[in-house]
Parts: structure tokens; sequence; C-alpha cells
């Protein structure tokens, strides 16, 4: 696994107890249903493409490949935004998985 950005470690270092709250928020929502890991992931990779939020979505794409989904299945679950987001939102947003999946090699 990647280091986190640095930014997100000041975040911990100078908030950690909300840094803790929120971890432990994270969690219950993982456990709440019946959904593995992968999925988790992939619903997760669709969210922040939603939102168009490239930081966020750098962060689950890291998360999805340490979970064990490959980069062809994080890049079709980016397509499949294309009729829902518009093509020039869904080619942002492929750009920043692929600066994810690039940077991994």
């Amino acid at each position: 696994m990647r280091k986190p950005p640095q930014r997100f470690l000041n975040f911990q270092k100078n908030f950690p107890q909300v840094f803790e709250a929120y971890e432990l928020l994270g969690k219950a929502v993982a456990e709440a249903g019946p959904l593995n890991a992968r999925e988790s992931a992939l619903v997760k990779i669709g969210i922040a493409c939603g939102a168009k939020l490239e930081g966020g979505l750098h962060s689950h794409c890291r998360k999805a490949l340490d979970a064990g989904l490959s980069p062809q299945e994080i890049r079709q679950a980016v397509l499949l935004s294309t009729t829902t987001l518009g093509f020039p939102s869904m080619m942002a947003c492929l750009s920043w998985v692929d600066d994810v999946i690039e940077e991994k090699k």
C-alpha cells in the first residue's frame, strides 16, 4: 500500500480524535451490510466519479487495487459512468484513475 498523501497524514496528526471518529464511522458503514471489500470499492469509485472528487477517486482507486481489483475492473467502473455523467466527466475520471494505475507500475 502506498503512503497516504501528506495532507491526510497532517490531518491525522493534528486532529487525532476527529480522525479516529472518521475511521470508526468508515468501519461501521463497511460492516453494516452484505457488500464485500471489492464491491464496496467499486461503489466508492462510482460515488467519487459522480461527485467529481479527484482526490477521493485517487484514494478509492488505490484502495480498490489493494483490495485486489484489476486496473481493467476499475476502468470499467469508470466507463459505466459515461451514460450518467457524460463523456467529458467520464474522461476526467478515467484520467484520475490512470494517474494512480500508472503510479503503481
